[in-house]
């Protein structure tokens, strides 16, 4: 791993002209891209519903889901000609089942173009930029005026966008690939800020725009949906379920990354309800990426030609904005199993700007750990692009699809090879992810009084009364000092990184601990009491949520 970086570094653009960047190229041929994507994601389902009662089904299916969404669950970006369409296509199957002149193939490619130009991006080179700029000057004035405490700080200069996040990690072996095959990011999912903040670090590290899937919920926040828009996103809509519309979102992430397009997934599927490092990745969009790695083997590409290059990134954050909306949605899931519908705690323009203030007032800063990058295959890489065993012997990732002599798909064979490739992903992301002081001050407190009460099951003990969940300063300062020194060594053996300031005083370090941990919520998750000198927590269920960014290194067991 590379030594720490701070983003003031300046890294030239790896390619200078915006016409050669591949999302400019993918927008050019933008309707000819489209019509690529109808015909497969058509083929594809013809493959899957062979005979005409299985697709009339089909059809059947999505209709009643799809109006069924129109009247209960409508959002403001949705197509104001949603119900006319459905109607439209209600009274074609009509039509269909009475064997008149319509046909079912003919509803289904009409179905897949409107979900292909739904979740298709606009990317424009001169938005990018404006966009870019904003970013980087309007951050960069609410750093100021609030770090300096004063209106006037608006026009000041004292501080930048690049002191407030740290970046570590395989920085130049991503911007090698980058220029070398189709690279594809990996992030944890923590917060609705983290796909502007991803994308301006792409720009930072001097890669060309990334395209990336973003939920479609963020489009009805007007100041979130420009920057996705400008940024390079496309949409996916979580409410749509049916056949038709998740395999035109596969489809057209596969073609994309088949024309060199890199891009962003999370693979979380949704930000991380309950805290924790995403450990279950969902399969469907990383599917999507083996397919085009066999593809572009298919069509004739070797090993160092079209390669497509995973790369996992932890982003570290001492509080999340909607932790306590988070966290009572996982609870309220794990222990009803119910469906629970998403509810944005950043709902407006307003509270992204009012939340963007006392972000950087609080002075927390965040980390970006770019981890090491791996073949579809979850294989190590160099870095110039050759996959590696586990002796750092190289291989050729396109073998692993070969059959009879012939570069070949099979379903049952790429599955598992995906999820291979979502282990090693969940294994870098514990590696590279980033210990704050926050982390490990929330992890102690939690697991002194889970301890004391752990006859109790989880929701009883989330219960517990305030007043009774205090724990003495210095038998927690004793805690803490024995935890990081496991900390410490878990960083020896390469397990895991931890930021500079956790190996500061310990007095010194607990207090930023506490001080940042959950900074923004009206109830704290954690608080000394200077009168009693006890920690103290105002809300349990966010301190849970901090606890679990620490789980998955087997910590518990020192308690």
């Amino acid at each position: 791993m590379e030594k720490d970086k701070n983003l003031n570094k300046k890294y030239a653009p790896i390619i200078r002209k915006s016409k050669e960047w591949p999302v400019v190229l993918l927008s050019k041929n933008r309707k000819a891209f489209l019509e690529q994507v109808t015909e497969e994601s058509f083929q594809k389902i013809k493959n899957l519903r062979s005979s005409k009662s299985a697709l009339i089904e089909e059809l059947e299916t999505t209709l009643y889901r799809e109006r069924l969404r129109v009247k209960r669950n409508p959002w403001k970006v949705d197509p104001k000609d949603e119900k006319k369409f459905w109607d439209n296509i209600k009274t074609r199957l009509v039509n269909v089942a009475n064997d008149d002149d319509d046909d079912e193939d003919k509803i289904l490619r009409d179905i897949i173009a409107r979900y292909a130009g739904e979740i298709s991006g606009n990317f424009k080179p001169s938005r990018y930029r404006v966009t870019r700029e904003l970013v980087k000057f309007g951050f960069g004035r609410l750093l100021n005026a609030s770090r300096l405490k004063t209106v006037s700080g608006l026009f000041r200069n004292k501080y930048s966008l690049q002191d407030k996040i740290q970046i570590t990690g395989e920085v130049e072996q991503l911007r090698s690939l980058a220029s070398k095959g189709t690279v594809i990011l990996v992030p944890t999912h923590f917060s609705n800020l983290d796909s502007i903040l991803i994308g301006w670090i792409i720009h930072i590290l001097g890669l060309p725009p990334f395209i990336y899937g973003a939920g479609l919920n963020l489009f009805n926040i007007r100041i979130i949906a420009y920057f996705m828009n400008s940024l390079g996103a496309y949409k996916v809509d979580r409410r749509k379920k049916n056949l038709a519309y998740i395999e035109t979102l596969k489809t057209y992430s596969k073609l994309a990354l088949q024309q060199g397009a890199h891009s962003l997934f999370f693979p979380g599927g949704t930000r991380s309800r309950s805290g924790k490092i995403e450990s279950q990745l969902k399969l469907g969009l990383l599917g999507s990426a083996m397919e085009a790695q066999r593809s572009l083997y298919a069509n004739g590409n070797n090993e160092t030609e079209g390669k497509i290059y995973i790369v996992p990134v932890t982003i570290n954050y001492n509080y999340v904005l909607e932790a306590p909306v988070l966290i009572n949605e996982y609870l309220k899931r794990k222990g009803q199993e119910r469906y629970y519908v998403e509810n944005d705690h950043l709902s407006t323009s307003y509270k992204i700007v009012k939340f963007l203030f006392k972000f950087f007032a609080k002075g927390s800063d965040i980390a970006i750990s770019i981890g090491g990058a791996m073949d579809i295959l979850g294989n190590k890489v160099d870095t110039d692009g050759h996959s590696q065993d586990t002796q750092g012997r190289k291989i050729n990732t396109r073998d692993y699809f070969i059959t009879e002599g012939e570069v070949t798909g099979n379903k049952q064979r790429e599955t598992e090879y995906t999820r291979m490739l979502s282990k090693a992903i969940v294994k870098e992301y514990h590696k590279i992810n980033r210990v704050f002081a926050s982390h490990l001050v929330a992890f102690v407190a939690y697991q002194i009084l889970r301890k004391r009460h752990e006859k109790l099951d989880l929701y009883n003990f989330l219960r517990i009364p305030e007043e009774d969940l205090t724990i003495e300063y210095e038998y927690f300062k004793k805690e803490v000092e024995r935890i990081r020194k496991e900390i410490f060594t878990l960083e020896i053996k390469g397990e895991l990184t931890t930021a500079p300031h956790l190996h500061e005083d310990l007095d010194r370090m607990i207090k930023s601990g506490i001080n940042n941990v959950g900074m923004y919520h009206d109830k704290r998750p954690l608080l000394k009491s200077r009168r009693r000198g006890l920690i103290i927590t105002q809300n349990i269920n966010t301190l849970y949520f901090y606890h679990n960014r620490m789980e998955g290194y087997d910590l518990e067991k020192h308690f």
